[in-house]
């Protein structure tokens, strides 16, 4: 089975507290790492999770407000200072491309690596993409442009049974096309039917992220049958209004976006400083879909692994 974890650095609100950091995340699909969100004190988060830095090749900011933006040059600088080669896709908006290259241009005028800036907007459409997953931006509903990120695995090969086509004599020429599903011919042109020959592939996971936004009904189209989803839960339900005038959601919102959407998973954060314990948030989520998590600093989730966990 591939490896898909996903590893929340921060997952705080605007205001940075003892207990949690703003927004970031880090997900390693095959050893390669993305960035989503790069608030203040991303670096030292990355550090404390011995992430590779040298494997983080995409950085994915959802809006330009400072609690998911404000650690990027810091990162940046920090990555041009360990003499790191390659390049990095930085995928923001047109204005964020253009503050965050002069602020470079500036601090890290001497970087040993390229910075790419993917210019993205508010449309629905695919932005990114390799031979293992494609990410797609989908409108969120916020105070500023704002999106959200669909990370969606491509269809995996089936296993083949080693001992039935070493006992077969199947060619190793043969492999790829049984890993694709083709049945075998063999030189005497008997059929071996695909299923005799190979399991099924591992499924396809997806997960996806929606930070700031309130509670809409074109998020949910946006996210409908995923897997895993991260969807902020800034306040719980007595906050309501606050949480509207803000353009931000309550627990109970998030969780109502992840059953109409049929999502299996759903892991909340983006938590108010009000709260010492996000205890009630949980229940409050719980309520309405029991499959919920809190995120924390240092969690690692293994996004193959569905079961309900707390």
């Amino acid at each position: 089975m591939t490896r898909l974890e996903l590893n929340i650095l921060g997952c705080g609100s605007a205001t940075m507290t003892p207990r949690h950091q703003p927004s970031c995340q880090v997900l390693n699909v095959r050893d390669n790492l993305m960035m989503i969100d790069c608030g203040e004190g991303a670096q030292l988060a990355v550090r404390r999770m011995k992430l590779k830095l040298m494997r983080l090749n995409h950085i994915f900011i959802s809006h330009l407000h400072g609690d998911h933006c404000f650690g990027l040059p810091g990162l940046i600088s920090t990555m041009a200072l360990l003499n790191r080669t390659g390049s990095l896709t930085i995928h923001t908006f047109k204005d964020g491309a253009e503050l965050f290259g002069q602020m470079l241009d500036y601090f890290c005028r001497e970087r040993p690596f390229e910075v790419r800036f993917n210019i993205i907007d508010t449309h629905k459409r695919v932005i990114w993409e390799d031979d293992a997953i494609t990410v797609t931006s989908f409108p969120l509903v916020h105070r500023v442009p704002a999106v959200g990120f669909r990370f969606q695995e491509k269809p995996k090969l089936r296993h083949i049974i080693g001992e039935e086509v070493k006992r077969l004599g199947v060619p190793h020429y043969a492999m790829n096309a049984l890993r694709q599903g083709e049945d075998w011919v063999s030189p005497e042109g008997i059929v071996v039917p695909n299923d005799q020959l190979t399991t099924p592939a591992d499924p396809a996971i997806s997960y996806a992220y929606c930070s700031d936004t309130k509670f809409s009904r074109r998020v949910i189209k946006s996210v409908e049958g995923a897997d895993w989803l991260y969807h902020e839960a800034t306040y719980d339900e007595s906050l309501r209004v606050k949480a509207h005038n803000r353009h931000h959601s309550t627990a109970l919102e998030a969780a109502t976006v992840a059953r109409e959407a049929g999502v299996k998973q759903l892991i909340i954060g983006h938590f108010s400083k009000r709260y010492l314990d996000e205890t009630p948030l949980l229940e409050e989520a719980r309520s309405v879909f029991p499959a919920t998590r809190l995120a924390n600093e240092g969690l690692v989730v293994d996004l193959n692994q569905l079961g309900v966990r707390s």
